[in-house]
């Protein structure tokens, strides 16, 4: 006890209660497992988005194909589209099962297996998305995907359909649409990714980003200066839209974009039913052995 015990009794206890109230150790477990599983929404939200990034790329490269994004843009997104959702996820809620969750191991990694396999898949996820919005442009434009995948030999071993030439598909100008597209699909999975990590385990029918302001914030800012940068001409600072190599969307490439990225929150919403499955599982299997 902080008040009524003796200093002797101090120096030998493992933990003092400042206001010799028991209570307070509940509420100090309750806070401690919040900031824990606000550690692991932070890092692996990042992990999971660099791991999209990562396979964007490398997709992209073994495919053949041009680049889907620039270092420019992957520069954009680490630096503006990750961090303020990454830094607003230390202040999500505790999940309303937290008190009711049993004790976790002290030898326990941060990113324990599960973990590590179900945002490999949703990384694994965004990666084939960024390539396949960026994919699909040329597909509609009339060009194959064995086209594609030698897009260096276009006029020498194939040729572009009638009124277009290779410099308008593959050059400058030309590929600033397709990459904004995928750029812009990649900043809309992050940001409902980050929406989705609300809680690690909690479905968003059950805790919603409305219950971390912060979250919202922190999702809504980024997008918004996305969309500055991408319409930027239209505000009066060409220049600035030029610089990021990216260019206005039409209407249909919103919804191009929407559908390639809304599919993310419900793989996480898969995700985490199967996690909270396997979980009531093995309570279950530990329950009848005891």
């Amino acid at each position: 006890m902080g008040i009524a015990g003796t200093e002797v009794s101090k120096e030998a206890a493992d933990m003092v209660l400042a206001d010799d109230n028991f209570s307070t150790i509940v509420a100090a477990v309750e806070e401690g497992r919040c900031i824990y599983a606000n550690m692991q929404a932070f890092i692996c939200f990042l992990i999971s988005c660099n791991i999209g990034e990562i396979a964007a790329i490398l997709l992209s490269t073994l495919c053949g194909f041009p680049e889907p994004l620039s270092a420019m843009h992957l520069l954009w997104v680490n630096l503006v589209t990750d961090g303020p959702p990454a830094t607003a996820l230390g202040f999500n809620p505790p999940a309303p099962d937290v008190m009711k969750q049993k004790p976790r191991p002290s030898n326990e990694p941060i990113m324990t297996k599960w973990m590590a396999f179900r945002y490999l898949i949703t990384g694994l996820y965004v990666g084939i998305a960024t390539v396949g919005s960026f994919v699909s442009y040329y597909l509609d434009q009339g060009i194959s995907l064995k086209q594609l995948r030698s897009w260096g030999k276009c006029d020498q071993s194939w040729s572009p359909p009638d009124g277009v030439t290779c410099d308008s598909l593959f050059q400058g100008v030309g590929r600033e649409l397709p990459q904004t597209l995928s750029l812009t699909v990649l900043v809309c999975m992050e940001l409902f990714k980050a929406l989705s990590a609300v809680s690690v385990d909690s479905s968003l029918l059950a805790v919603g980003p409305n219950q971390n302001p912060w979250l919202v914030a922190g999702v809504a800012l980024p997008f918004l200066l996305h969309v500055a940068v991408i319409y930027s001409s239209k505000l009066g600072l060409p220049s600035l839209a030029k610089s990021f190599g990216l260019t206005p969307l039409s209407l249909h490439d919103w919804k191009t974009a929407l559908t390639w990225s809304a599919p993310i929150l419900l793989l996480e919403e898969m995700l985490k039913a199967t996690g909270r499955s396997f979980a009531a599982s093995s309570k279950s299997r530990h329950g009848r052995i005891r």
